[in-house]
C-alpha cells in the first residue's frame, strides 16, 4: 500500500492526502452551513485552523475550496461565496465529497438550505398584503441557448448521476411551495407598483388552492389586464443548474404563448435570483429525454 504522509508534516507541491481532502471537504460543508451570518472574520480564522492543522498553504486551501465549490454547484447546491468555481481538481476530490456527502446525508436532505425566510406561513403570501419576503434580483436578460456540455470527468459525473439536483429539486415540496410564494408576493408588488392594485389583488396561487396539474403556478396579470400563466421552478443551485420540464407544462407553453412564462429561481436559499424565458422554450433551453412511459400490451 502507498504511504501517504500522516497530517500535520509540510506536504506543499504533492498530492492531497485522504485526510486532508476529508479535511478541507468537511470545512467547506461547515462553512457552508454558517456563511453569512457567522462573525466578521470567521472564514480567515477557519482557514488559519485548517492550515495548522494540514499545512498546506491558505493558497492552497483556497483552490481546493474553489474544486469543491465547483463539485458543489454541480450538485445543485448553494454557492460558497468567495470562492470562485475551479473545475481543474485532482480526481481524488470526487470519491472524497461522495464519502462526506454519504455520511452526511442530512445536507442533500430535503429541508436543508431551505430558504431562511421559508416560515411555517409562507401560505399566507397568498393574502394581500404579505410583506415578509425578501427581494428578488432579476436577470432581464434570459440565458443565452447553452453550449453542447463538455464532457464531465468520469468521478464528477458518477456524483451528480447519485446526487441528482435536478430529481431532487422536482420531489422538495418545501423548496418549491416557498419559491411559489415569493414569485405569488413579487407578482403583487410588481402589479402594485405599475399602479394596477386591482389585479394586485386578483392573483391567484393556483398550485396551492386548486393543485398540480394546470401546467402552471400562478394567475397573474400584465399591465393591460392580460393573462400572465406562470410556472416557477425553484433551486438552491445557480443559474445553471438544470430543471425537469413536464409535458402538460411544455403543451400549455405551446397552446398558449403569449400568456405562458417560466420563471426560473436559483440561488433562493440566501439572495433569491430570477430570470425569465416566454416561448417557444426550446429556443432558449436545451431539451433531454430523461425518462419514457413504459405500456405492456
Amino acid at each position: 500500500m502507498e504511504h501517504q504522509p500522516a497530517i500535520g508534516l509540510s506536504k506543499r507541491g504533492s498530492d492531497w492526502t485522504t485526510e486532508e481532502l476529508d479535511a478541507v471537504v468537511a470545512e467547506y460543508f461547515h462553512l457552508l452551513s454558517i456563511l453569512p451570518d457567522a462573525p466578521r472574520g470567521t472564514l480567515a480564522n477557519r482557514k488559519r485552523l485548517l492550515d495548522a492543522k494540514i499545512d498546506r498553504g491558505e493558497g492552497s486551501i483556497d483552490f481546493k475550496l474553489g474544486n469543491i465549490t465547483h463539485v458543489a454547484t454541480q450538485l445543485g447546491l448553494p454557492p460558497l461565496k468567495g470562492f470562485k468555481a475551479a473545475p481543474k481538481a485532482q480526481d481524488a476530490i470526487y470519491p472524497a465529497i461522495d464519502r462526506y456527502l454519504t455520511n452526511n446525508p442530512q445536507v442533500m436532505s430535503d429541508e436543508s438550505f431551505l430558504p431562511r425566510w421559508n416560515t411555517a406561513s409562507a401560505a399566507s403570501a397568498a393574502t394581500p398584503g404579505f410583506s415578509d419576503m425578501p427581494s428578488i434580483f432579476v436577470d432581464e436578460a434570459p440565458p443565452p441557448p447553452g453550449a453542447p456540455r463538455t464532457p464531465r470527468p468520469a468521478g464528477l459525473e458518477r456524483l451528480v448521476r447519485k446526487f441528482d439536483p435536478v430529481a431532487r429539486d422536482f420531489r422538495n415540496r418545501s423548496l418549491g411551495k416557498a419559491g411559489e410564494a415569493l414569485i405569488v408576493d413579487f407578482e403583487r408588488r410588481r402589479l402594485e407598483k405599475l399602479d394596477r392594485k386591482d389585479l394586485a389583488s386578483k392573483v391567484r396561487w393556483v398550485a396551492q388552492e386548486d393543485g398540480d396539474g394546470a401546467g402552471y403556478d400562478i394567475h397573474s396579470y400584465d399591465r393591460q389586464g392580460n393573462d400572465r400563466l406562470i410556472e416557477v421552478k425553484t433551486t438552491q443551485g445557480v443559474r445553471s443548474t438544470p430543471f425537469f420540464l413536464t409535458r402538460n407544462e411544455l403543451s400549455l407553453a405551446h397552446e398558449r404563448p403569449e400568456h405562458f412564462r417560466l420563471y426560473r429561481l436559483y440561488e433562493v436559499a440566501r439572495a433569491p435570483r430570477l430570470f425569465k424565458l416566454k416561448p417557444p422554450i426550446e429556443e432558449a433551453v436545451t431539451l433531454e429525454a430523461e425518462t419514457w412511459r413504459a405500456r405492456v400490451g
